[in-house]
């Protein structure tokens, strides 16, 4: 029994040691915003603008800035953790995906969730969108949502 014990305490362990080895990376607010302000004129031409700022084993750390209504999209290997920074919209999650396109590396679009759960999700919130749930993110006409997120590759 204490061996089964001390097994389970190290592999529950393990993923905090592993870290720990690891170099932190630290990205400052400065750039951040740097990066925010670069995209924005992008997004103001009707294009959902975004930026990477770093890869990390199975972690995407990215900007996004939205000026309207996207597509929606389900990921099969990728959770998606939104930290909201600027604006409001509705999420709507779960349910399926109308007129479904499946593309590379498990990568589905269609042209919105039917049958979803709609969210409204506003500047400080955070989302967390499990691989494989349908999503959507639906803009007020004439406003911007940025958000920082974290592309979370599933083992």
């Amino acid at each position: 029994m204490k061996l089964l014990l001390w097994i389970a305490a190290s592999l529950l362990g393990a993923p905090a040691v592993n870290l720990a080895q690891e170099h932190a990376i630290v990205v400052p607010a400065q750039q951040i915003h740097a990066r925010l302000a670069a995209v924005v004129p992008q997004a103001a031409k009707g294009v959902d603008a975004g930026a990477i700022l770093a890869n990390y084993g199975h972690l995407s750390l990215r900007l996004y800035v939205r000026t309207h209504t996207g597509g929606a999209e389900m990921h099969a290997h990728f959770d998606d953790l939104m930290i909201v920074e600027i604006g409001s919209a509705t999420l709507v999650t779960g349910g399926t995906l109308a007129d479904r396109k499946n593309g590379a590396n498990g990568e589905s679009h269609g042209s919105i969730v039917e049958g979803g759960v709609a969210r409204k999700i506003s500047a400080g919130d955070v989302v967390i969108v499990p691989a494989g749930v349908p999503h959507q993110l639906i803009l007020p006409p004439g406003t911007t949502f940025e958000d920082l997120s974290a592309k979370i590759r599933e083992p």
